[in-house]
Parts: structure tokens; sequence; C-alpha cells
């Protein structure tokens, strides 16, 4: 589904964009100014987190994951913030990805708030680990603490964070970026591999897994792997099925992690 704005009705775009930005406001994020990489005007929305601009290029939301449960809600979200708009695109690189995107951080006129921190402020998209930019990973932090705790959008329910304790409901999300909590219950090496369990299962519990080329970043963070023994954590990543046995269905859910920022230890430890 894409949302052409050629052929879409300015004022309900203006009614949803106004709505949206007076009832969740913009998060203080004024430190989070990469380099400029020029402006453009919105002409299409194509998904949940990239637009078409009137001379061609596709921009992609750097450092977010849109929420909502379909793609006309995702694109809806982001027409409302953004549709026939005026923008300007700030960021470390301007080469595009693989799919023809130029990813970056847009900003609406004269707002020194990035479109991601509205979203993510908004409940409408969770913050990506991907991210580089301290200070932007700082400023959208800090938008999603907020809209959790205001209980805005995707976080007016309680289903956005998956127990780790309840394997089959992180199982549901395959394929799905997801936000898992729990306790370590062990943190094992096997070959090129370090997992942290949070069940005594491994053909069944849920696990966290950590490639060893990802190791050093933990370590240069000071971020002890063996020291999450025990702690409760906050993990998020793409969800993945690994068969739990060959004499079996079994399915155990895992989220590879592979940037220090997947990684959250909670309070109260």
């Amino acid at each position: 589904m894409v949302l052409s704005f050629a052929k879409s009705r300015p004022q309900l775009v203006c009614v949803l964009a106004c709505v949206l930005l007076a009832d969740f406001g913009a998060p203080a994020s004024a430190a989070c100014a990469p380099p400029e990489l020029g402006e453009g005007h919105v002409a299409e929305i194509i998904d949940g987190r990239s637009f078409r601009l009137t001379d061609g290029r596709e921009i992609r939301l750097a450092g977010i994951e849109p929420t909502g449960t379909t793609k006309a809600d995702r694109i809806s979200a982001l027409a409302a913030v953004v549709a026939d708009h005026d923008v300007s695109l700030r960021g470390e690189d301007d080469a595009p990805d693989r799919y023809g995107r130029e990813a970056a951080f847009v900003y609406l006129p004269a707002s020194d708030t990035p479109v991601q921190a509205q979203l993510v402020s908004a409940g409408a998209a969770l913050v990506s680990p991907e991210l580089e930019d301290r200070d932007c990973a700082a400023a959208l932090n800090a938008a999603e603490a907020e809209a959790r705790l205001a209980k805005r959008g995707t976080w007016a329910g309680n289903a956005v964070i998956k127990n780790a304790e309840s394997p089959d409901d992180i199982l549901a999300e395959i394929g799905r970026f997801t936000v898992v909590e729990g306790r370590v219950l062990s943190v094992r090496q096997s070959g090129a591999t370090t997992y942290l369990n949070f069940g005594r299962s491994w053909t069944r519990d849920f696990a966290v897994t950590i490639p060893r080329r990802a190791l050093p970043a933990f370590a240069s963070a000071g971020f002890a792997i063996k020291s999450l023994e025990n702690k409760r954590i906050r993990v998020r990543g793409w969800v993945e099925a690994r068969q739990g046995s060959n004499q079996g269905p079994n399915q155990s859910p895992r989220i590879d992690v592979v940037r220090v920022r997947q990684v959250e230890l909670l309070s109260g430890n």
C-alpha cells in the first residue's frame, strides 16, 4: 500500500497531524542534530517509516521500528505527521541502502524535534538498536520512556513487552521486532555463541544469542556479559525460532543480539 498525496484529502491529513502533535507533544530532543543532508517535499508515504519526495528520492526514517498492527495503521501514523510537508534531512551519510532508500532523521520546518521522536512519543514506533548517534539515541529513548509511562499508542495495552517466561507469546512474534523482559537464569557459551537463558529447557524456553563478533563491543562499553546472570534485563530485536529437537516439533524463541543497545539492565536488580 502506497499513499499518494497528490490524490489524498489534505484537510483530513491536516486534522490527523494536528491531533497527533497536540495530544502527544514533542519531547525535548535538540541534541539530536546530525549533519544536514538536504531538503525536500513529501509526495508519497510508502510504509510506516519511509516516504518518497517529489524529486524521486526515497527516505527511510532512521532509528525506529513502527508498531501499528497493520500496514495501513503504520502508514496513517507517519502520514499524520509528514504528509504533503516540506522536510529537512539530517544524517551521517546519504548513501542509499540496498533498496535505494536514504536513511535520515527528518525534521519539519522550524522544528528541532525529529519526526522519529514524535512517532516514538506518540507510541507509534519503538526505538531501534541500530542507531549509532548517541545524542539521537538518548532523545529517542527518552521519548519511548515518556510514551510508556503515559501509556500512549501501542503502550496503552500490556502486549508490547513480552514476558521471557512465556515462550509461546514470543513465538507468536516470529519475524517481528519485539521487546522482551525477564530474568537471566544462566549465561553459557557454546562454540562461537554466548547464550542468555531465561529457562531451563533449551528446546523450549526463550534465549538471547550473542555471536562472538559482538563481544568486543560489549567489553568496550564495560558490559560484562557474565554479570547478567540472575539479572532482569530488557532485550529488543527480531524474533527467530530455533528447532528445539530433531526428534520433535518443539521450537524455542530467540533474539540475536549484535549491538550493545539491544540489551538494557533494568532497575531493581
